[in-house]
């Protein structure tokens, strides 16, 4: 039992006097729908970590020369918002579906806190990055009608193997351990 869980918890209580399910009763028994979001959290929860890690890792490179009003500091500012939201958000829920056990109600009632407590924080995140959208996009948008610069996606579409991957995985992941609770 971990200590989050030792304290007297409501979300505790529900899952021990609730059904013994394989997930959430929200779920309503939806085998499939709990492996769809099994897999899309888990996989949402790893790509947004992998982009907000090379995030950090372009911003500490470039810390000395990059000035905090240049569009490429502004936009990776906005899109780690996002990927740290989207990350905590979609990684809370991943740990309730991971971790969901009936037959241990009080650790399955921390994680239930623990996604609560989470949610707050990913969705403060992601209205950080539409504020810092919203209040670059001005000059942003003069920017790169001043500028601009065509983006050649189709060049760039071997980079998703990986992501792709992920995904595969964590929806294989998903069958697994729904098909074996």
């Amino acid at each position: 039992m971990t200590p989050l869980a030792q304290a007297k918890s409501y979300a505790a209580e529900a899952v021990a006097s609730g059904p013994a399910t394989v997930a959430p009763p929200s779920f309503d028994g939806q085998g499939w729908l709990v492996v769809v979001n099994l897999a899309m959290m888990t996989a949402a929860f790893v790509l947004a970590l992998m982009m907000a890690v090379d995030l950090v890792r372009h911003i500490w490179r470039r810390w000395r020369c990059d000035r905090p009003s240049h569009p490429v500091t502004v936009w990776r500012a906005m899109v780690l918002c996002f990927a740290v939201g989207i990350g905590l958000r979609s990684g809370g829920a991943a740990i309730v579906l991971w971790g969901w056990n009936p037959l241990r109600p009080d650790d399955t009632g921390a994680l239930l806190l623990l996604q609560r407590m989470i949610d707050p924080v990913a969705v403060a995140c992601g209205l950080t990055g539409l504020a810092i959208a919203y209040l670059s996009a001005p000059g942003v948008v003069y920017q790169l009608r001043r500028k601009p610069h065509p983006l050649d996606f189709w060049t760039k579409l071997p980079l998703l193997w990986r992501p792709a991957a992920i995904v595969g995985l964590s929806v294989a992941a998903a069958i697994g351990v729904v098909a074996t609770r």
